[in-house]
């Protein structure tokens, strides 16, 4: 352990500590012990603090015996002419720091200065189960913390565009010499946001805290760690959650500190500044302070050192191409032209051929180019597709159709929305003047489904047409093939099937948890069915997709087959011994943590009420949203408690065990916008057409009584149902 670093990393921690306790003098003064703090649309109060402390803090005298625990926490700097073991010393003045920032930032909250101007602050639970999917799909593979600034703007916007190129979420702040890396972007107009992988937390070191308390988290939104685990939740970091601090200009005490913090949690400081290094592994997995002088070679050294897995799409295109750009809008003054939406026709097609009918590559344009329209123009447009291969199925090509809005979009410049004969694309000012042009549309589908799905196609071809006639005229061929393709999947049934399939790609965040997809119900995060689950097992047999043959009936009314839980059994880590498909009351499947929706019981209103992670308002349960999924959560089996995918609710095998639609008793308001005419298309199935008026939603309840008094004035059904605690 260098010397330098332990006493700059102590020096600043006794410095944010007691700045820490300043503060919170100057709050017990003027607003009394008893005023609430904390941050907003979080369930797990002051997080860092919580999970390592287990303390539940929402007043503020609750605060003063955490400063004290990060007070005795503190060493002294060493001397300079003593040399002793400084790790346990710096490392715990690193945890002091941490708990010290948190409190630093939520007694800004309190004065209303935070979020800083530009910037994000606090990172929600809501964010973080919002992008459950894509940290266990491989479309974020790591995170940046960035603190300081680079040395020039050019310098600053190079770094980033080559995290995003590596799919790595950039937690953007703090600041050099008075400058920002934010305000360095901002100058650029680089566009930053949760959908562009590029994240503001702050100008000031202390705001770094965002990003750290937010990784805390995941141990127990997603890994089902509880309060207080502390070296739990501190290995969970290390090991599941892939991030790693940069530091751009001069390291101060105040980085040090925090830096130290870091460490505790597994993750290294790679520094663009000649600092000492601290390089033998312990905490984090490789090294755990690292200089790299060179600002062209700073971010693949970043990932060498965490040990972050990435990959690179190489396509010959003329822009950028990754998943961080699949955020971007291309605003009317930046757009060179357009495609569909009310502008013009434009649909997207994938149709299976035979492997002498086509040829792999082929890439053809019929009609004007994109160098042809005037700016601001738009053009039709055609993506038709087709492909062979001795394993592809036409039950595939809905699959591969919908992953090509993904792939669009993830090249710089492109903007893409919907799907189908409903697309809308944008091509920018900027990607043209790169020398974007309609065959590159097809460069990235022939690339991307080879990368994707090359074990069941073995050819590619692609057709762009912007020719308005043939446009047109091959848009009634697709439509008759999306009208077959919806009648083949609403006959599915888990009747007309031998095998489910299961899902773990959650179990890198949630290790005991298996989602078991079946025809009529999707899995909880609402990103995979079971038409994705047999082309995912398709493509990789021994990927987190396999099929599960039902196997003997156990019990049918409640969806219990003995293969299933044969299967869950062993993949659970043996912790879960048997689950029902069709029941919330009896053996439910477990959730992770980046489920859509949670059903939840309502004992006194006799049914169930299903809340979206949107919703940030109290429910009748007597909990938010955030709240309520930390107890569902995390590979746990709570009866009466499910995390469901949005869509489920749609389904004819929505919990029939327990009573079905007619137990649906509350639901947001925007919920029941967006499921429309189709819930009240299953209601009237259900034989009750005027269901769907009849449940509540946050307009007329947000409270248990508030929610009966209401069902009886109107009628519900499930007050006349039978007691849903009779069926635990």
């Amino acid at each position: 352990m260098s010397k330098i670093i332990a006493s700059a990393a102590i020096r600043g921690a006794r410095e944010i500590v007691a700045q820490a306790e300043a503060m919170f003098e100057k709050v017990r003064e003027e607003k009394g012990e008893s005023i609430d703090v904390g941050y907003p649309d979080t369930a797990y109060y002051l997080p860092m603090a919580h999970a390592l402390l287990g303390v539940n803090i929402e007043k503020l005298g609750q605060i003063k015996p955490v400063l004290a625990h990060a007070r005795e926490l503190l060493g002294n700097v060493p001397p300079d002419r003593l040399w002793f073991p400084y790790l346990g010393t710096t490392l715990d003045a690193g945890i002091a720091t941490l708990l010290a920032e948190e409190i630093i930032t939520v007694f800004r909250y309190l004065y209303a200065q935070e979020p800083q101007p530009g910037c994000n602050g606090f990172f929600s639970d809501t964010i973080l189960r919002t992008l459950g999917i894509q940290l266990v799909d491989g479309r974020m593979p790591g995170f940046a913390a960035i603190l300081g600034a680079a040395p020039d703007v050019d310098t600053a916007v190079h770094i980033v565009r080559e995290l995003q190129k590596r799919q790595i979420m950039v937690f953007a702040g703090s600041s050099t010499n008075g400058v920002s890396i934010v305000d360095q972007l901002a100058e650029a107009k680089v566009q930053m946001g949760w959908d562009t992988y590029i994240v503001p937390y702050g100008r000031d070191t202390i705001s770094a805290i965002f990003p750290l308390n937010w990784a805390i988290r995941a141990a127990m939104t997603f890994g089902g760690l509880k309060p207080g685990q502390s070296r739990a939740c501190l290995e969970y970091c290390k090991n599941r959650v892939f991030a790693f601090g940069m530091t751009l200009g001069e390291v101060d005490d105040f980085k040090y500190a925090t830096g130290a913090g870091a460490i505790n949690m597994g993750f290294p400081i790679i520094a663009d500044t000649n600092i000492p290094e601290i390089l033998p592994t312990g905490i984090c997995t490789y090294e755990h302070v690292v200089r790299e002088l060179d600002h062209k070679h700073i971010v693949p050294r970043c990932i060498e050192v965490r040990g972050v897995k990435v990959k690179v799409a190489e396509i010959d295109i003329p822009v950028p191409f990754s998943a961080a750009f699949e955020g971007e809008r291309v605003r009317r003054e930046d757009m060179h032209c357009e495609f569909g939406s009310k502008y013009s026709a434009a649909f997207e097609f994938v149709h299976t051929r035979n492997m002498d009918e086509i040829e792999d590559g082929k890439i053809e344009v019929v009609g004007p180019d994109i160098d042809t329209v005037a700016e601001g123009g738009s053009l039709p447009l055609a993506i038709y597709v087709e492909v062979a291969g001795r394993a592809m199925q036409k039950d595939f090509e809905s699959i591969i159709e919908r992953q090509l809005h993904h792939y669009i979009n993830y090249a710089m410049g492109i903007f893409h929305m919907g799907q189908r004969d409903i697309v809308w694309v944008r091509v920018s000012k900027a990607a043209f003047a790169s020398g974007f042009r309609l065959q590159h549309f097809g460069k990235i589908v022939h690339a991307r489904i080879h990368d994707v799905y090359g074990k069941i196609v073995d050819k590619v071809q692609v057709k762009i047409i912007s020719d308005d006639a043939k446009v047109k005229a091959l848009l009634q061929e697709a439509k008759h093939a999306y009208d077959d393709r919806d009648a083949r999947i609403a006959g599915m049934t888990d009747e007309s099937v031998d095998v489910f399939y299961s899902c773990t790609l959650c179990q890198s965040f949630a290790p005991n948890h298996v989602c078991v997809i079946s025809p009529e119900r999707l899995g909880l995060c609402g990103a995979y069915n079971w038409l994705d689950g047999k082309a995912a097992f398709e493509i990789d047999p021994t990927g987190g997709n396999k099929p599960i043959a039902k196997g003997r009936v156990i019990d049918l009314k409640i969806g219990e087959w003995e293969g299933i839980n044969e299967f869950v059994y062993s993949t659970s880590n043996r912790n879960i011994e048997s689950i029902s498909l069709y029941s919330l009351m009896a053996k439910p499947m477990t959730s992770c943590g980046c489920f859509e929706c949670i059903l939840a019981i309502v004992p006194e209103a006799n049914g169930f009420m299903i809340v979206n992670r949107e919703f940030p308002g109290m429910t009748p349960c007597g909990m938010k949203f955030s709240t309520l999924a930390g107890s569902v959560g995390g590979g746990n089996q709570t009866p009466g408690f499910l995390g469901v995918g949005r869509l489920y609710v749609l389904s004819r095998k929505f919990i029939p065990a327990d009573g079905g639609l007619r137990r649906l008793v509350w639901m947001p308001k925007e919920m029941k916008t967006y499921f429309g005419d189709r819930l009240k298309a299953r209601a009237a199935e259900e034989g009750v057409p005027d269901l769907v008026d009849k449940i509540a939603d946050e307009t007329c309840a947000t409270s248990g009584e508030e929610l009966v008094e209401y069902l009886a004035k109107v009628g519900h059904p499930a007050l006349e149902m039978e007691s849903l605690l009779e069926l635990l």
